[in-house]
């Protein structure tokens, strides 16, 4: 628990996230060391850790941070952030989230939802003001705007049958960060199933096999091929798997329930851990104290398994309902790797949440699932934005979301309700945890002696309901009604009926 405790005080310490120091860093190393040197440069804790083609975002955007203030772009000028900077960054994230809008434009055409109907008012609403993004890139300060940006186009030009743009551009999106490789299976699946096997014959087949291989592995060897004497060391760094389990704050998935287990066994059972604790996010190996210890191999192979029914589903569907199926097969994929990966962070989550936005407007049942995980996911953000000045923002920019997402499904899907008593009481717990955060603990004198039991709270609650969402969605997602086993023919219908609707209404 000494470990929460440090990261608490470090955070206090702090007035800008440690992601601005991040990319204040990789825009130094990229802007002042030669190429060679930008994934061996170790002087800051902050390495380059992100694929090249991010690099090379970060060299582009210090062209115009030497006119505003040249000291950020010295490697050796570590935490600095004057005025300039600071205004800079922050522009900067603003400027490059053009291209989400372009995703969210081009999201909301393929899906046939016509300007001026309610579903492409609600879509814009609940995409262009998500409340994630803002908490992460706007406030914590990161670039996933333009990252999810890129995802959008893509996922916009499979829908349109436009396959070899779809396969460039999320082959671009891995080269500038790879995380988005958990949902690379559900892309390869639908590719070779509805482009390279839809072909007339063998050679057609065997043609189209090699385009979309060209066309996707182009965007690798341009990334990687200037590094290519350095890749071990690339590599390296984009993926340290000696990390520990679980982040600093941990991610509300299934290790935070079993890393919560093993604290609870080895109090009960008066057991001392001697390996490192399982909630830094340092680098280092993490050993449990009671249960088994879990290796990379454990959570790739669990991550793998929980992938395989979606990715069956989705090749042997219907082509008519391949487009919905894949958009849910994209969701489940990132879930999986959320609620099962190597070290996972909390802002992980959009990976699920983003997506899952445009499953809400064609779908009844979709937006029943996504409100709940909206409810949680977006709540379990709050540790992100630990400044006490944050407080009053975090709690109104989010009620504010979840009341529109509400209203905005309730005018999509008239008298939209379908919530079960525990799950409305799920949702309401919710309020339980800023009450003891900001006052219980006080009143009890819990503050001092507890200080981490604010953020555990906040990741265990979290992940029962991702954990919930994640069950039951998928139940949904192959068929079955949660709870009946019954198979449901009529949710994937109401689906393809409504963007039908959605197309004649473009015409």
């Amino acid at each position: 628990m000494e470990l929460w405790n440090q990261c608490i005080r470090i955070k206090n310490l702090t007035s800008h996230s440690t992601d601005f120091e991040v990319h204040r860093n990789w825009l130094a190393i990229t802007h002042s060391l030669p190429l060679d040197r930008w994934y061996v440069e170790a002087t800051s804790e902050w390495t380059l850790d992100y694929p090249p083609f991010f690099a090379h975002f970060e060299w582009l955007l210090s062209q115009v941070a030497r006119f505003v203030d040249p000291r950020m772009l010295e490697v050796q000028n570590l935490n600095y952030k004057s005025k300039g900077t600071v205004y800079f960054q922050r522009l900067s994230v603003i400027a490059t989230d053009l291209v989400y809008v372009l995703g969210v434009r081009s999201c909301l055409g393929s899906l046939g939802l016509a300007r001026g109907t309610q579903q492409h008012f609600a879509g814009s609403m609940l995409l262009l003001l998500n409340v994630g993004l803002i908490f992460v890139d706007h406030i914590h300060f990161q670039y996933n705007g333009f990252l999810f940006g890129i995802l959008l186009l893509s996922i916009g030009f499979l829908i349109r049958k436009r396959f070899l743009w779809s396969a460039f551009a999320f082959a671009v999106l891995l080269n500038f960060k790879h995380i988005f490789l958990y949902l690379a299976p559900a892309f390869a699946v639908y590719l070779l199933r509805f482009y390279c096997l839809e072909q007339a014959n063998v050679l057609s087949t065997a043609v189209a096999l090699v385009k979309l291989l060209a066309v996707g592995l182009t965007p690798f060897v341009v990334s990687f091929g200037p590094f290519w004497k350095q890749l071990p060391q690339v590599f390296s760094r984009l993926f340290p798997f000696k990390r520990g389990l679980t982040h600093a704050y941990w991610a509300p998935n299934f290790w935070a329930l079993y890393n919560t287990a093993d604290k609870v066994a080895s109090g009960v059972l008066k057991v001392q851990d001697g390996g490192a604790s399982t909630t830094s996010g340092l680098v280092q190996e993490v050993r449990h104290a009671v249960l088994p210890s879990i290796t990379p191999p454990v959570t790739f192979a669990l991550t793998a398994l929980f992938m395989l029914p979606i990715l069956v589903k989705l090749f042997r569907s219907p082509k008519n309902q391949s487009p919905l199926v894949f958009l849910r097969a994209v969701v489940l994929c990132g879930c999986s790797s959320f609620v099962f990966g190597w070290h996972v962070h909390e802002k992980a989550i959009l990976m699920v949440l983003v997506p899952l936005c445009l499953l809400t407007l064609v779908n009844r049942e979709d937006a029943r699932y996504a409100y709940i995980l909206a409810v949680a996911g977006y709540f379990s953000l709050f540790p992100l934005l630990f400044d006490a000045d944050l407080f009053i923002p975090r709690y109104s920019l989010y009620m504010s979301y979840v009341a529109m997402l509400y209203g905005q499904l309730y005018r999509i899907f008239p008298g939209f309700r379908g919530f079960h008593a525990l799950e409305w009481l799920y949702m309401l717990g919710f309020l339980a945890i800023p009450l003891y955060e900001h006052l219980l603990s006080f009143l009890l004198h819990l503050d001092k002696r507890l200080p981490f039991l604010p953020l555990l709270l906040t990741s265990v609650y979290s992940a029962l309901g991702v954990l919930y969402f994640f069950g039951a969605y998928y139940l949904y997602a192959l068929g079955f009604s949660f709870g009946k086993v019954a198979i449901v023919s009529s949710s994937s219908s109401t689906s393809a009926v409504n963007i039908k609707k959605g197309k004649r209404k473009t015409k």
